[in-house]
């Protein structure tokens, strides 16, 4: 099986080529940033074309691990969050159309399509009432690729992935707390700290995408990526805390952060179905993160 990873040097994309290119398929890469490696593609931070790729090539699927997946930037410049997160997946989508019709596209999508839900487990027929331009520009991505499978014929499916964490991620909760924790004993965070979030371990995450290669029927469809467990963000940054920095003190200002959602839990019993079930609770994912931190400085 031969796979495309777009966005193969940020987090999740570079987990995904050390997992599949450990299972023996024949793995390429393109991104923004320069790599050294072979069967790799430089992709244009402007004006981005993607047609190259599936001219050259022919694949069977492409993992889409790209654009921007910052609320405060998708604040600050919404147009530019816009391209990344909506005009460069319709960008592929095309490119695959007119080059590659049978490739089987993943994008990943992102629980911010959800908003602030009024019942819990969210489920993936859960109503999207997006808090922020990234949840929207999220939401459009799916439809795109709802349209080319209804469309064009294209096999798509969407990731709404909660809170992943691990190994090389240098933003969100767990990297804020790390850069604090540096700095001061007493870590100021936003909100109360009983918010809550469904967070996944970067290795539960690849046995997910594993899982939708082999089961997916690719008709547009879309699942929740999570471990199914609520968790406080007080009860989460003590977790990490005790790995990293256990005489640190963390105090919430009780502000709420613009598009920042109140209570996450996901249903995953569409995923159960193909037989996932998580590895790694919250305490071991923050261990096995805090070493990675601490080998890495």
């Amino acid at each position: 099986m031969k796979i495309l990873i777009i966005g193969s040097r940020g987090f999740i994309g570079s987990h995904c080529v050390d997992y599949f290119t450990a299972r023996g398929l024949e793995v390429w890469q393109a991104d923004v940033n320069e790599s050294s490696g072979e069967n790799f593609y430089k992709i244009s931070r402007h004006n981005s074309d993607y047609s190259i790729l599936f001219k050259e090539q022919q694949f069977d699927i492409c993992i889409n691990a790209s654009g921007s997946a910052h609320v405060g930037f998708s604040f600050e410049n919404p147009s530019k969050d816009f391209e990344l997160n909506v005009v460069n997946v319709q960008k592929i989508l095309v490119a695959i159309r007119d080059y590659n019709p049978e490739c089987k596209f993943v994008n990943f999508s992102s629980a911010a399509v959800y908003g602030n839900p009024q019942l819990l487990p969210i489920t993936e027929n859960s109503s999207c009432k997006p808090l922020s331009p990234y949840g929207f520009h999220k939401l459009q991505s799916e439809l795109l690729l709802a349209e080319y499978h209804k469309f064009f014929g294209l096999n798509t499916c969407s990731l709404r992935v909660f809170s992943a964490y691990g190994p090389r991620l240098k933003k969100q909760l767990f990297w804020d707390l790390y850069q604090k924790a540096l700095q001061d004993d007493v870590i100021l965070l936003y909100g109360t700290g009983s918010e809550t979030r469904d967070f996944i371990y970067i290795d539960d995450l690849m046995q997910i995408m594993d899982l939708v290669i082999q089961h997916s029927s690719f008709q547009g469809s879309i699942y929740n990526v999570a471990s199914q467990v609520e968790t406080t963000i007080a009860e989460a940054a003590h977790l990490f805390l005790n790995e990293f920095s256990p005489e640190k003190k963390v105090v919430f200002n009780g502000k709420v952060k613009v598009g920042d959602p109140n209570n996450w839990l996901a249903d995953m019993e569409k995923l159960e179905k193909y037989g996932f079930k998580a590895q790694f609770n919250l305490s071991l994912g923050l261990k096995k993160y805090a070493e990675w931190l601490k080998e890495s400085k």
